[in-house]
């Protein structure tokens, strides 16, 4: 009789369904895979969290969050391999054709390294200030995200049978395009092949040839964009091929067949500015601005009658909390007297009136609004525009002039990181930058323009962040039907009952617009439909 006989994970999940009830706090390692392991066998917890990979995270969010690295590095402890139990590839066995005791030392070791680490990580984390992001904000969200995870959304797999041949149809459309631009047919997969069309038949400018030879990776294509109609046409076809393997073919298997959803899985402990980003399916590289992107969004739908998707979109947030970190007077006001930014900011730059800003000086003055976020050179910002490095400088010059504390902020920014080694948001969720003082300019350049954007990418980080532990608190509060299934950068999803919509709708808007407080006003979109691509 095998040792573990009668011990089944039924029996063990009883056993302790009562350490999950209640209001003792919960110490673990990656808590999130836990929880929704234990969601398996019906147990639910809404305990206070106190998780050592996010502690570790966001001590050092560049750093190796694993238990084995955090034990040697905390600990100069190394403990008992995985693999020394189940051992490895073919001869691979799972935990659960093991007897007890021979997985007891390993689960006591497991449990007893976590708690230490715990108690080392808080002592470093208190001497950062970040225990109180860690405690508000990191640590509640992976209830949140445990919940959303768990829920997951319903995909139209006909629609996505439908957009797979329609892509087909327009990759086959454009390879007879490339081939005629060619003048022969070729492997347009091929990177060898298609280098050899580019730079040796059509004599396009390229980079150094190397031993395996000529790149052709997007940088170097978009450089090569008005050389060639080619050029276009072989991103294109990039584009529609990458989206149709990674999703529109893809999403099908992904779909779980217990609750006939897609669940994705939403890291936490990944991205350095304090983005969430997600994977199987990778929710956030779903292109929204072109049309076979849009497609795609178009095949997320609603579950049941009376259920409708509702999306809400945080507008410019990251030029707003630019106005809100800085303090400049200007933008503060053109954001409070509710203007379009881009086109106040094209009056300025331009020096005309309202009613003579073109579309060409708005999206001038649009590329050196969001360029500035991210510390943009004169060079940089010239490229993008298509005009010359004086124009662009004259450009940047005028900007500073009109407002002033934009470049009082990068000055001061560059400055704070050169003297601590790091930036903070307005949570003060910290990015270090090591290279910030690096002797090599373009090393050093590339860390200035991190201080400059990580403050307000990782403000509008915290805030989403904010807004879905109040809403996921509210909700509930409220016994809502309805669920928060997505965030995708700045937006959030919601499957939403038609009764609940009203009441939802100005939740979210208010949630959402005060999760952190500011001068600046806060504009969150709404809209609804009975697909992603309606509702957005």
């Amino acid at each position: 009789m095998p040792a573990n006989a009668g011990l089944t994970a039924a029996v063990i999940a009883e056993a302790i369904r009562p350490l999950f009830a209640g209001s003792r706090r919960i110490i673990g390692q990656n808590l999130k895979f836990d929880l929704l392991a234990l969601r398996q066998w019906g147990i639910e917890s809404s305990q206070p969290i106190e998780d050592t990979m996010i502690a570790s995270y966001v001590l050092s969010p560049e750093g190796e969050h694993s238990m084995d690295a955090l034990a040697m590095s905390l600990l100069a402890y190394e403990p008992i391999s995985i693999t020394a139990l189940i051992g490895k590839g073919k001869n691979q066995i799972s935990m659960a054709d093991l007897a007890p005791d021979d997985v007891a030392e390993y689960a006591a070791e497991d449990a007893d390294i976590t708690l230490q680490i715990a108690d080392a990580l808080r002592v470093k984390i208190a001497n950062t200030g970040q225990g109180k992001l860690l405690a508000d904000v990191e640590y509640p969200l992976i209830h949140v995200l445990t919940d959303m995870e768990a829920a997951g959304i319903r995909v139209d797999t006909d629609a996505l049978a439908e957009i797979s041949k329609e892509m087909e149809t327009q990759v086959a459309d454009t390879v007879t395009r490339i081939y005629g631009l060619a003048g022969e047919t070729f492997n347009v997969g091929s990177t060898k092949q298609l280098g050899v069309i580019l730079f040796e038949k059509l004599r396009l400018p390229s980079g150094k040839k190397t031993q395996t030879g000529y790149s052709t990776d997007v940088s170097v294509l978009e450089s090569l964009q008005g050389l060639h109609p080619i050029v276009e046409e072989i991103l294109r076809y990039r584009q529609l091929t990458k989206l149709k393997s990674t999703y529109v073919d893809a999403l099908p298997k992904m779909v779980n067949p217990r609750t006939g959803r897609v669940h994705t899985s939403y890291n936490q402990a990944v991205a350095a500015t304090g983005r969430l980003s997600s994977t199987d399916p990778n929710l956030q590289n779903i292109p929204i601005r072109t049309e076979a992107g849009r497609e795609i969004r178009r095949a997320f739908v609603p579950e049941g009658d009376g259920v409708v998707l509702l999306s809400a979109d945080y507008s410019q947030i990251e030029l707003r909390l630019a106005a809100e970190i800085s303090g400049d007077e200007g933008l503060l006001e053109a954001f409070a007297s509710g203007e379009d930014i881009h086109a106040s900011t094209a009056m300025k730059l331009f020096g005309v009136p309202a009613g003579e800003v073109t579309a060409e000086m708005r999206r001038r003055a649009k590329t050196t609004n969001f360029g500035i976020l991210y510390g943009i050179s004169a060079f940089g910002l010239a490229q993008r525009l298509g005009v010359s490095n004086a124009d662009a400088k004259d450009l940047i010059d005028v900007y500073f002039e009109k407002y002033p504390m934009i470049n009082g902020y990068l000055a001061r920014t560059i400055g704070f990181a050169k003297s601590h080694g790091y930036v903070e948001t307005m949570l003060g969720r910290r990015r270090y930058l090591p290279d910030i003082n690096n002797k090599n300019r373009n090393v050093r350049m590339f860390a200035e323009r991190m201080a400059i954007n990580a403050p307000i990418q990782g403000s509008a980080a915290d805030m989403i962040k904010v807004a879905m532990i109040n809403l996921h608190r509210e909700m509930k509060r409220r016994a809502l039907k309805s669920r928060m299934l997505l965030q995708v950068h700045d937006e959030l999803v919601f499957e939403a009952h038609r009764d609940e919509v009203d009441e939802l709708r100005a939740l979210v808007i208010d949630l959402m617009t005060h999760a952190m407080n500011t001068r600046v006003p806060i504009e969150v979109e709404t809209g609804t439909g009975m697909n992603w691509l309606e509702a957005h």
